[in-house]
């Protein structure tokens, strides 16, 4: 009897350590994105790439954002051991003022919830020229 409670206990530990090391690991190349300064209108289409470097195929399930400025796009299937994704990010440009927004990322990963950033400033270059006349004839006088 106590032989075969030793056996089934072996065979359960040797199954929970198989079902534990069969993860998905996500790992992104950078999880912030600066845009720098751009204009007013400029491309506000970014991508974040990432890895699966785990040993199970890595599903991502949803990609939000703070708010409707800003479009993240997902991966449509399971990107497998060893291989790489996006997610594209589109910043509506359109919208002048400084950018900070998180993209939140849910997946079947070991670290099921990863926060990506956007940051930078959009700008109006009819207004920049503007205020540069006006500090220039403020240092004139």
């Amino acid at each position: 009897m106590k032989q075969l409670v030793a056996i089934l206990l072996v065979a359960f530990l040797s199954f929970s350590m198989n079902a534990q090391e069969k993860k998905a690991k996500i790992e992104f190349k950078t999880e912030t994105i600066d845009y720098g300064t751009i204009s007013k209108g400029d491309d506000g289409v970014r991508v974040f790439e990432f890895t699966n470097t785990g040993n199970a195929p890595l599903i991502i399930s949803d990609v939000k954002s703070t708010c409707g400025c800003t479009v993240p796009k997902k991966p449509e299937g399971p990107i497998m051991p060893g291989e790489s994704g996006e997610i594209s990010v589109k910043y509506d440009t359109n919208r002048v003022n400084p950018i900070r927004k998180t993209i939140t990322v849910t997946s079947n990963a070991d670290r099921p919830t990863v926060s990506l950033k956007i940051k930078g400033e959009v700008i109006d270059p009819a207004n920049a020229s503007v205020l540069e006349k006006k500090s220039k004839s403020v240092m004139e006088q």
